[in-house]
């Protein structure tokens, strides 16, 4: 099947659609707003790395308010379980047998808030729902249903009584981003009461052609220039100075499936190198391990994301279109 011209148009302009109606209640996060959209349209999650009171909670009943979904958060501590995110049986006296009771996983938008302050184990507790889509709860695999989109984050500035998460984790989310502070003209609106309440907002597509959207994405035609332009750009990251470990294939698929949302998100039936060029810090830059050494001289992988774009050549627009 062949994404034809028309389908393309029409994607864009719904994708427009729904990142206007977020940006009512979100001020001023255009692009912020746009990567989600990409992430979710990509079978993607997101990591937001921000200070608390910069809307994070708001951003994600946006989006679940706009695509008609239903929206839950789960405030991560250091004893919640993992029960406590997937669900549990309960044993029915009357009837005898065991009763499944959903945890808040089971919604179309999650937010995981300050997600390393929980254990290891409860962390652990995301990766196959993140990853598969499903949670095996005694034997039995439960799907969470579709779209799902995990908007997890955490505190980048207090450190004490977190735990890490690992690089298995970090894998498992398609981009990190940072909301940060509304500049100066959108903080006025805002305290002049221009963000409308994320309950007021009008839904403008149902789930299912979210799906449908998704679905439209994934055929965007990707020459084969642009796809040796993303793996000389992962393979970069390997070999560069300050790097101990590279991105991984997993980050490889995930830039292509991003630019295939993103390049049909503009209107387009193919993939140019400034879409990857575009995405390529939020969707890589997390998965770097670097050097101590490097990260004690302040060395960012962001920093080394935006330098192996300056060195790796991408093919011209001619070639690549």
């Amino acid at each position: 099947m062949t994404l034809t011209q028309e389908q393309a148009t029409w994607f864009a302009q719904t994708f427009d659609q729904i990142a206007d109606n977020v940006e009512r209640a979100v001020l001023g996060k255009r692009h912020v707003v746009e990567l989600v959209l990409t992430a979710m349209l990509s079978d993607g999650h997101v990591l937001l790395e921000d200070v608390p009171g910069t809307g994070k909670t708001s951003l994600a009943r946006a989006v679940a308010q706009s695509v008609k979904g239903t929206n839950t958060r789960i405030q991560f501590t250091p004893d919640l379980l993992p029960s406590d995110i997937t669900g549990v049986s309960v044993y029915d006296q009357k009837q005898g047998v065991f009763e499944f009771h959903s945890g808040p996983i089971f919604a179309n938008i999650v937010l995981a808030d300050e997600i390393n302050r929980a254990s290891p184990k409860t962390q652990a507790a995301l990766l196959e729902v993140m990853e598969e889509g499903s949670v095996t709860i005694d034997g039995v695999s439960r799907q969470v249903g579709v779209p799902f989109l995990v908007l997890a984050t955490q505190n980048p500035v207090e450190q004490a009584g977190t735990y890490r998460l690992p690089e298995a984790q970090l894998d498992r989310f398609m981009m990190r981003t940072s909301l940060g502070y509304p500049d100066h003209a959108a903080t006025v609106r805002i305290l002049d009461g221009a963000a409308v309440a994320t309950d007021q907002l009008p839904p403008i597509i149902a789930p299912e052609v979210l799906v449908g959207m998704a679905d439209l994405a994934a055929l965007a035609y990707v020459d084969s220039l642009v796809l040796d332009y993303i793996a000389r750009l992962v393979e970069a990251t390997r070999n560069a100075d300050e790097v101990r470990l590279g991105v991984s294939i997993r980050g490889a698929l995930a830039l292509t499936k991003a630019s295939r949302s993103r390049a049909v998100s503009q209107g387009r039936t193919y993939v140019t190198p400034d879409d990857v060029k575009s995405l390529a810090v939020p969707v890589l830059s997390h998965r770097l391990i670097l050097h101590p050494e490097a990260e004690f001289d302040g060395v960012t992988q962001e920093a080394v994301i935006s330098q192996v774009l300056l060195d790796v050549v991408p093919p011209s627009k001619h070639e690549s279109a």
